[in-house]
């Protein structure tokens, strides 16, 4: 047989199973042999050449020729059939291949703010979108063949070719299942588990509920000194941060570092930082890039008090120096960050911001008067609602990474460190996504929302809740700035509420998210996250009415964190993902422009998912810049 047969007898296989080894070479029988006995030993003969298929090995990529005649429209998006992976729970237990298709760069991004400028000062009206060029999933024709349920008898050969192999596997198997333990557990996540007392006699108490917590933080010194726990105290916890630091240290002992493991349903994950090793230890399904994102906050959160070069000097002075003492008054801080990831932030799982929706003369009337009343010492400002960003000022060559604006933002509504005082506060704070070397110093003050007051700029109460906090935030260089900052805090103030931009932020704020039915009527979405990639900005719709609740929204986040996963793992190269689960389906999309994860009830086909997700894109559009802000106050 020649090379060429050889190589042409391989037999076609579904992606999801393994090809056959292929055949090898024979020799020619010896002449002197008997035929009979020859005839025995020779292979079968060879099956049919194999048809050659376009494009990469593994992928279908269907010619123009099997394409429907009836589809008139050029394809608006960079998908075809290959890059559909369709998922259903029926074969759950299938492996996983992905179509090879184009790529995108797979890091979170952490994009500056400003770094792509849109049309806000192009002069267009408030429904303008900068431009209109998004891609589309036309349900109406491209969906169709994309994503829509073709009947048996309507299929094409090309449409039956990709559903011979589809593949079936669930990426989020279980992110929807009724698990009573996780229900149960995730109500008492957060209760504080007391201290160990001097006789020992609750000790063994405390551990089962310790062992019982859904997530854990650990942070520790290079020498094996606790520095943070998340859940109990040294006495209670001191041998296993121990046997932690006793397997960390033999991987790089080794010059191999570990960087994570799972062991049953618990996903260990470790993060080296200098003379600092974190440690997240969670039950939640999240995945090992997810949680190392999470230590990488909780690193920040410490530069940000500490400062990278007195940290190091610490450790290389004494390289057991308890750094307990320095970061005391921080706990809050801390257990703030784990607090939301355990809950489900989509702002950490999508590395990105969430603006208040504001119309376009609005938020330019804002950020005309945050330039006219601006400070000369003035490096960064901020106007933030209720957790939304509405307004920013800044260096026409600088902007604020959005993991600073992450810590700043838990400074203020989650840990409540800050707001507990109410009033205004001075903090110096470094924020190590701008430089991680030195000090900055941020003048606060909250506000109330509420109607009652008469505009007058009244301070709010330290018992707000922080679905009506409003909170000016201004940042500079200068240590003895206090005064300036408030100076201009006041100015600000009086000219927002002088051009009735102060009324308008309190009744966007009142508005709260709209639902989905409200952004799109009679969508059978539920729920959805939309992430600008240019903008590094996001916005979705309210929880309500279908996400009420703690289990809920955890159980939808968990769904988000899957899909997020399926599509970012460095083996994917997936476009568009559809997924079926007993109690909801899902679709994840991603371009080079935006990332889009939508959520349906049971049994939602794929045409009026697809269609759904057409129609939030469509929103986008014409919202854009009311939903994202884009380029804010530049000076």
């Amino acid at each position: 047989m020649s090379d060429q047969g050889a190589n042409a007898s391989h037999v076609v296989s579904p992606p999801d199973r393994e090809r056959d080894p292929g055949f090898h070479e024979h020799g020619e029988p010896s002449p002197s042999r008997d035929p009979l006995e020859t005839s025995q030993e020779l292979p079968p003969p060879p099956l049919p050449p194999r048809p050659r298929l376009e494009g990469h090995a593994g992928s279908l990529r269907l010619s123009k020729r099997m394409s429907r005649p009836q589809l008139l429209s050029k394809p608006t998006t960079a998908l075809s059939l290959a890059d559909v992976h369709t998922q259903s729970r029926a074969d759950a237990g299938s492996q996983q291949t992905s179509p090879t298709s184009r790529t995108v760069s797979r890091k979170q991004s952490f994009t500056h703010f400003g770094r792509f400028l849109g049309t806000s000062e192009s002069g267009g009206d408030d429904s303008a979108s900068l431009k209109s060029y998004a891609p589309t999933l036309d349900a109406r024709l491209d969906g169709e063949s994309m994503l829509g349920d073709v009947a048996e008898e309507d299929a094409t050969p090309a449409w039956r070719a990709l559903s011979a192999q589809i593949e079936r596997d669930d990426p989020f198997e279980g992110a929807l299942i009724e698990d009573d333990f996780i229900s149960s557990h995730l109500q008492h996540e957060f209760d504080d588990l007391g201290s160990v007392q001097r006789d020992g006699s609750n000790e063994e108490e405390l551990l089962d509920v310790w062992k019982a917590k859904l997530k854990h933080f650990f942070i520790l010194s290079a020498s094996g000194k606790p520095i943070y726990s998340r859940h109990g105290d040294d006495q209670l916890i001191s041998h296993y941060i121990g046997v932690a630091q006793t397997v960390i240290s033999f991987y790089q002992g080794a010059k191999d570092p570990l960087k994570g493991f799972t062991a049953g349903d618990v996903r260990f994950v470790m993060l080296s930082k200098g003379p600092l090793n974190l440690v997240a230890i969670s039950r939640l399904g999240e995945s090992e890039s997810q949680l190392r994102t999470q230590l990488e906050s909780l690193y920040m959160q410490i530069l940000s008090t500490l400062t990278l070069p007195s940290m190091e000097k610490m450790f290389a002075n004494r390289p057991s120096t308890d750094l307990r003492r320095p970061l005391q008054g921080t706990e809050q801080l801390l257990d703030g960050l784990a607090d939301g990831f355990t809950r489900g932030s989509p702002s950490t799982l999508l590395s990105a911001l969430e603006c208040l929706r504001l119309r376009k003369t609005h938020r330019t009337a804002i950020n005309d008067t945050l330039l006219k009343v601006r400070s000369p010492n003035l490096l960064y400002g901020l106007i933030v609602a209720a957790g939304r960003l509405v307004s920013v000022v800044r260096p026409k060559k600088h902007s604020l990474h959005p993991g600073d604006l992450h810590l700043i933002f838990n400074m203020l509504f989650e840990a409540g460190s800050v707001k507990a005082g109410g009033g205004e506060n001075w903090i110096p704070l470094c924020l190590p996504g701008f430089n991680n070397s030195g000090y900055l110093y941020m003048y606060v003050s909250f506000f109330s929302t509420n109607t009652n007051n008469t505009g007058d700029g009244t301070e709010r109460p330290s018992s707000s809740g922080k679905d009506d906090e409003l909170a000016i935030v201004l940042i500079s260089a200068n240590k003895e700035g206090f005064f300036e900052l408030r100076k201009m805090r006041d100015d600000l103030v009086a000219q927002l509420e002088k051009n009735g931009s102060m009324s308008v932020i309190k009744t966007a704020i009142r508005k709260g998210h709209a639902t989905c039915t409200d952004i799109v009527p009679g969508t059978v979405l539920r729920h959805f996250l939309y992430k600008s990639r240019g903008n590094v900005q996001f916005t979705m719709p309210s929880f309500e009415p279908h996400f009420q609740g703690m289990v809920a929204r955890r159980r939808l986040m968990s769904l988000y964190a899957n899909l997020h996963e399926s599509i970012h793992t460095r083996t994917a190269h997936l476009k568009v993902q559809h997924c079926v689960a007993k109690d909801a389906t899902a679709l994840a999309w991603e371009t080079p422009l935006f990332e889009l994860y939508c959520v349906a009830g049971p049994q939602v086909t794929r045409t009026a998912l697809a269609q759904g997700a057409n129609r939030i894109v469509q929103w986008i559009r014409r919202e854009e810049e009311r939903v994202f802000i884009i380029g804010g106050a530049v000076f």
